[in-house]
């Protein structure tokens, strides 16, 4: 603490800045509230806490994040506040989301034991921004429907209403990118990763990266964990599963070219193709892909296929549960390159604990990146005149698609990340394969 006390001394403007913006946010909460604007006021209320949450962490009135990013995030507030613009559709909205998310990622790196490069750091805050704004569209959307409110289905049409939150999501994904230059030029300001960490923890003794997983007790991974072991079916049944599904692939791609179905053709074509890529990653690159991954990636990119023949119009939770399905495949990936990285690139570290955050915050990020995706294909296709290959059927749609989207990282996070110990384990050797030819980690 006296470490603490030390370092705070240095920065009294952090702490005058810091203590007149929660002032003034406790004002704003107020005006907003009385105003009707309640979305404000919850952007109000969340920023006003995670100004104050090191303050209360380490009881200490002086710590609190630099003066300059607090005025960053305060500024769209005030904007908000005093002209009243909606949130749906003005700039302020897209930079208080940025803006938040590069607090929360300045306060992780200054006040916590997560270390960040600048490449890592500006990589999060572009993740941050677009997965803050998916579930702050899924919260408002699930509050219309819950309780008849009228923030996102405010009585237009599905397809108009989806059309503004693609182009919200668009914009909050500029934002972020805007905000990961801001914190480069940042952190350069304040010299090196270390001069602007108001808290550094002491090391723990050993390798604090050796063995670290995301459940607690699962220190290396063993025979026993593989995911080929665990299923009720032999690993030969798995692979002939595996070859099963390639070849239903196959059949709706010639199903799709005797229909002259666009949308069939290519995400049948697509879909095989990814289902050889564990074989190319693991002949090339020695990575670790046991048969259970590969079973449990086929069945999510066939049963996608399978609904673009026309499934997912007919059967709504069809596409809810593909959608689930695929997410975790991405949760795994975004799980294993998290933690490679973690476990190998000295100047990053990832405390266990905070891994699942990560994957939530990685494939909430990548599902709004796919519904954008798919909002540009289908509108493309309505402009030239030619079959959609990838179909939104409006908000509903979108917000559902996001909210399965988490339930699958979800259940890769508490469940299924001691499987991928050793694949995680030979990305990390790629990583330091790349490390070592092409020079070292920032």
């Amino acid at each position: 603490m006296n470490q603490l006390s030390a370092l705070l001394a240095s920065r009294e403007r952090d702490v005058i800045v810091g203590w007149v913006a929660v002032a003034v946010l406790a004002l704003t909460i107020v005006e907003t509230l009385f105003d009707g604007a309640f979305n404000w006021t919850f952007i109000a209320l969340v920023v006003a806490v995670i100004v104050l949450i090191p303050a209360i962490v380490f009881r200490e009135r002086r710590a609190m994040p630099p003066w300059e990013l607090i005025a960053l995030v305060l500024a769209p507030i005030l904007w908000q506040a005093l002209l009243g613009h909606s949130f749906r559709t003005d700039i302020p909205a897209y930079l208080a989301v940025a803006a938040l998310a590069l607090l929360v990622i300045t306060e992780l790196h200054q006040f916590t034991s997560v270390r960040m490069n600048r490449s890592f750091a500006i990589v999060l805050v572009v993740l941050t921004t677009l997965a803050v704004a998916g579930v702050w569209n899924v919260l408002q959307w699930t509050s219309d429907v819950l309780f008849e409110t009228a923030f996102v289905l405010d009585g237009r049409s599905q397809d108009a209403i989806n059309a503004d939150i693609m182009v919200e999501f668009v914009a909050a994904g500029c934002a972020g990118i805007g905000a990961g230059v801001l914190f480069d030029l940042f952190v350069r300001s304040r010299d090196d990763d270390q001069s602007d960490r108001t808290y550094v923890p002491p090391e723990p003794e050993g390798d604090p990266r050796a063995g670290d997983d995301l459940t607690s007790g699962t220190r290396n991974a063993s025979e026993s964990r593989r995911l080929r072991d665990r299923l009720s079916i032999s690993p030969r049944r798995q692979r002939q599963a595996s070859r099963a599904m390639q070849v239903l692939l196959v059949v709706i791609l010639l199903g799709g070219l005797y229909a002259r179905d666009l949308a069939v053709i290519v995400n049948a074509a697509v879909m095989l193709a990814i289902t050889f890529v564990p074989a190319i990653l693991r002949r090339e690159y020695d990575l670790a892909m046991d048969v259970g991954l590969v079973l449990w990636i086929t069945a999510a990119v066939s049963l996608h296929a399978l609904g673009s023949t026309g499934l997912y119009s007919q059967i709504p939770l069809f596409d809810r549960f593909t959608h689930a399905l695929s997410a975790t495949v991405v949760a795994a990936g975004g799980y294993a390159v998290f933690r490679a990285i973690h476990v190998h690139v000295e100047r990053v570290y990832v405390p266990p604990k905070l891994m699942g955050a990560f994957i939530l915050l990685f494939v909430f990020a990548a599902g709004v990146v796919w519904e954008i995706l798919e909002f540009a294909l289908d509108q493309s296709a309505a402009a030239l005149g030619v079959q959609a290959v990838l179909i939104q059927y409006g908000i509903d749609d979108t917000m559902g698609d996001l909210l399965f989207n988490a339930l699958g990282a979800l259940v890769v996070t508490v469940w299924g990340t001691v499987y991928l110990t050793d694949l995680s384990e030979s990305i990390a050797d790629q990583v330091v394969a790349w490390f070592e030819t092409d020079g070292q980690p920032e």
